[in-house]
């Protein structure tokens, strides 16, 4: 498979005293994309789509703090507390101005960032996360981020739950060691302590809509039709308010990313290199 040609291969780093884990490639031209695990997974989502991205840019791919293998803070577990520390540790990489591609949960933290800081990003991919208000989301991160508390969660092995998820990549095979890390990443309470952040939904994605319309940042929002956990209206919700953005709707369920990663890869790059800063330059 040509995707095996540039492995992903993780390393740690600190950031604001928080043990990150993150892979990189070499530097492409000037173009640096930073991505952003989706849950319940971790960095080795993009490894689908790693080698082919690798020739357009430099990547930087990172586990969240509290998700994937990245250690947790509770403070940060909100999109608007990540999208705070996504420019910090922007900064203190020397990252720039990355392109960033944040779907499912990094949805929320990369529209909170680009609100923040309006000339950070020149372009961002997102989409398949929580984003409309009132939110609408289904299934078991509706019961998730509805329940009075996690006790019914209890006693459950995050690893289990994970499985569980996982079951909703229909036509994607995912290789036994990403599947392995996926179930890793959540084990025992992690899962659980990981849930805190969707459940700040509701509160944090009142605030994002009113911040929609100040977004400049060019951002292409994919989703995909049959999810049944974010509908694809949270994308049509952003469409209509962020004054750049550009609406695919894939033909797969909720991990678009990998059930349709040649169609995410074309769209992905394709609006990167439309936005690129050396582009721009010239």
């Amino acid at each position: 498979m040509s995707d095996s040609t540039v492995q992903m291969s993780p390393a740690e780093r600190e950031v604001d005293g928080l043990t990150i884990r993150y892979a990189e490639t070499e530097g492409v031209e000037d173009e640096t994309i930073l991505l952003l695990n989706p849950w319940p997974e971790s960095l080795f989502a993009w490894n689908t789509i790693w080698s082919r991205l690798a020739k357009a840019a430099r990547l930087v791919a990172i586990d969240l703090p509290g998700f994937g293998q990245s250690e947790r803070r509770a403070e940060l577990m909100s999109p608007q507390a990540m999208g705070e520390f996504l420019l910090l540790l922007i900064d203190e990489w020397d990252l720039g101005h990355p392109h960033v591609v944040g779907p499912d949960v990094g949805t929320g933290a990369v529209l909170f960032a680009a609100a923040e800081d309006v000339d950070r990003f020149p372009s961002a991919v997102v989409g398949s996360g929580g984003a409309s208000f009132p939110l609408e989301v289904t299934g078991t991160l509706k019961q998730i981020i509805e329940a009075p508390d996690l006790s019914g969660f209890q006693g459950i092995d995050g690893r289990d739950i994970v499985a569980g998820a996982l079951e909703g990549i229909e036509r994607h095979t995912l290789p036994e060691a990403v599947r392995e890390d996926y179930m890793t990443s959540y084990a025992g309470e992690r899962f659980i302590e990981s849930a805190a952040y969707v459940r700040r939904y509701p509160s944090d994605l009142r605030v994002l809509a009113e911040r929609l319309g100040d977004i400049q940042t060019p951002v292409q929002i994919i989703a995909g039709r049959h999810d049944t956990l974010v509908p694809p209206s949270n994308a049509e919700f952003l469409h209509a308010r962020l004054p750049h953005s550009k609406l695919d709707i894939l033909e797969t369920g909720h991990f678009a990313w990998e059930d349709g990663s040649d169609d995410y890869l074309d769209l992905t790059r394709s609006w990167i290199e439309a936005h690129s800063t050396s582009r721009s330059r010239g």
